[in-house]
């Protein structure tokens, strides 16, 4: 059978899209659950999901979705800060899209870092702007990035473990994939 073929490319859509309403579900569940702060998987199922779906614009989706699923039950941000986290959020499928060229292993401790690192940056500069808790002066922007500090750290933990789980989960259902293939080939 052709690989191009309307079947193969149905079943691959089909695929992507249980991925996609997997990793939807999840991470909007892992927000709404009482957790440690920014102890959350959507960064890191935004850059899973840009790396391993097949229909790429899907992955932009995962983390727009999730959150929006989920701020439908926490509660919804002031709209410039949320559009800041929603896009903070969007990159990493984006990394994800653009990095599939290079091994996992090579990309993935510093796609997450930066990625973490943006998103503290960018979102955090949202807050002191538009939240009005923050004189909008230079001393303001410290104060406001050194209230932080101490979210970051979960924040990188977060991301780092919560790839290590997806990106680490989709190589050992792979390999115990090829594995049985290959047991049941030969048998």
């Amino acid at each position: 059978m052709n690989s191009n073929s309307p079947s193969k490319s149905a079943g691959i859509l089909w695929t992507d899209l249980l991925l996609v309403a997997f990793l939807i579900g999840f991470d909007a569940l892992a927000r709404i659950v009482v957790h440690v702060p920014n102890f959350s998987p959507v960064l890191a199922s935004a850059l899973f999901a840009g790396t391993v779906l097949r229909n790429r614009p899907l992955a932009l989706l995962v983390p727009v979705a999730a959150l929006l699923l989920s701020d439908a039950v926490l509660g919804f941000d002031d709209w410039r800060i949320a559009a800041v986290v929603y896009l903070s959020l969007v990159l990493p499928a984006v990394v994800g899209i653009v990095s599939r060229r290079f091994r996992v292993s090579r990309m993935l401790v510093p796609a997450v870092l930066s990625c973490s690192l943006i998103f503290f940056v960018t979102t955090n500069f949202a807050v002191w702007a538009f939240s009005g808790i923050y004189a909008t002066d230079l001393q303001g922007l410290v104060k406001c990035y050194i209230a932080a500090l101490p979210f970051l750290q979960y924040t990188v933990a977060g991301d780092l473990v919560w790839a290590a789980i997806l990106f680490g989960g989709a190589w050992l259902v792979q390999t115990t994939f090829t594995r049985t293939r290959l047991r049941s080939s030969v048998a």
